[in-house]
């Protein structure tokens, strides 16, 4: 008699789940031909960015100026690179996907007309002793900046590490990477830009 209980329930669980899936909600006009999976827009249908005279953190405003002192004691401003294609990247040593993204980094400045401007999160840091470790056994050679109170980073609104910005020659951002890029993605989205 348990048996045949069972039975049934699992049969009309399946039976439920079923019904469920075939009649969805939005699916019968939505148009939706990927049956139900999220995918990735066309390459094609990328949306243009629009530029606008704002200062923010969307893309085609103009990217907030900041000031902050490198990691050999330069005062630097992202203003001082005006008329410079210019990567913000957010990261700490601590942070295994910025680890992986540093090489990849340093081939983008090697390689293409490009300034970085690695904005460490000092304040997350255990001691600055670790970041001059870090930038010199990964071979840094581009401006590591500290953002030793979480200034920027929080100006920026960075919740996910690494961040990057990319910003064009007239200081407007042009791209937002939440997460870490390899060298062909930066490349890609680089080209874009002016």
């Amino acid at each position: 008699m348990k048996k045949n209980i069972i039975i049934v329930i699992v049969v009309g669980m399946l039976g439920f789940a079923t019904y469920e899936f075939v009649t969805s909600p939005g699916q019968e006009d939505s148009g939706d031909v990927s049956g139900g999976m999220i995918t990735s827009p066309p390459k094609d249908s990328e949306e243009e960015v629009k530029e606008s005279d704002e200062v923010g953190l969307e893309k085609g405003e103009f990217a907030p100026d900041f000031e902050l002192e490198t990691l050999e004691g330069e005062r630097v401003r992202l203003s001082d690179y005006k008329g410079k294609r210019v990567l913000v990247n957010f990261w700490a040593t601590w942070c295994p996907p910025c680890r992986a993204e540093i090489p990849d980094l340093e081939k983008l400045y090697d390689k293409k007309d490009v300034t970085i401007l690695a904005v460490n999160l000092t304040e997350s840091e255990k001691s600055e002793n670790n970041i001059t470790d870090f930038v010199e056994k990964f071979g840094m050679t581009f401006p590591v900046l500290m953002d030793v109170n979480s200034d920027v980073s929080s100006a920026y609104r960075v919740q996910a590490y690494p961040t990057s910005y990319m910003i064009d020659s007239n200081g407007r951002i042009q791209f937002i990477a939440l997460g870490a890029m390899n060298y062909d993605r930066m490349v890609q989205e680089l080209e874009k830009m002016e």
